[in-house]
């Protein structure tokens, strides 16, 4: 008896952050669930090294993807560092609307600074980023790192300490999904509008005992 051969084919996946479409090949379109992929993003970013991860989705029988991280190419960092500068790394882990993220800003100054300049732009990169982040999801944050909006605003910010002449997110990351984390904020805002309400129509009350005297 002949063996029929399973032959693998090609599926499209949808990439919601970029606003494209990508191929990828298997058996069945239910193997590729939770596969990670990586995408290049230097010929889009018009030549700025940018490495996007994405993990592929399963939705109403269309394959999708959600961004799982993002890192600047290594080569394009060491193009920036010049002689007569200096620069700032760090790396922390920061919760976000939906899931908690670790984050690694990249700076570079002007000129060479001293060491208490450099902590000094550390430690306010790192508590802006946190503040920042807090309340907006993942997906969000990934997009605001695409369009330069993070990195803008931030760089205004340091500015005050020292001008930069680069103010990069080097690497974000999902660290793991933090599940019903906007559902349960709900009920608490719920239970404050109520006791809120709650005083204003107690005075309506005492208003209309009063005009009825």
């Amino acid at each position: 008896m002949a063996i029929t051969k399973r032959k693998k084919r090609f599926f499209d996946v949808d990439i919601p952050l970029i606003r494209k479409e990508t191929q990828l090949q298997a058996y069945e379109q239910k193997e590729l669930e939770k596969r990670n992929i990586k995408y290049d993003l230097t010929r889009m970013l018009r030549g700025k090294g940018v490495l996007l991860q994405l993990e592929v989705r399963m939705n109403q029988d269309k394959l999708t993807t959600i961004p799982k991280a993002i890192q600047l190419m290594p080569y394009h960092l060491k193009r920036m560092v010049r002689k007569g500068t200096n620069y700032v790394e760090d790396s922390f882990s920061a919760e976000c609307g939906d899931s908690l993220i670790k984050i690694k800003p990249f700076l570079i100054t002007r000129r060479k600074v001293s060491r208490k300049v450099r902590k000094a732009l550390r430690n306010k990169a790192r508590e802006e980023l946190i503040k920042y982040v807090k309340e907006k999801p993942s997906e969000r944050i990934f997009e605001e790192i695409l369009k330069n909006q993070i990195q803008k605003s931030l760089s205004l910010k340091l500015k005050k300490i020292y001008p930069l002449s680069l103010c990069e997110i080097r690497i974000m990351k999902v660290e793991k999904f933090i599940e019903g984390k906007k559902e349960s904020k709900k009920p608490e805002k719920e239970k404050q509008d109520k006791k809120e309400k709650e005083p204003a129509e107690e005075k309506n009350d005492e208003i209309s005992s009063e005009e009825e005297k």
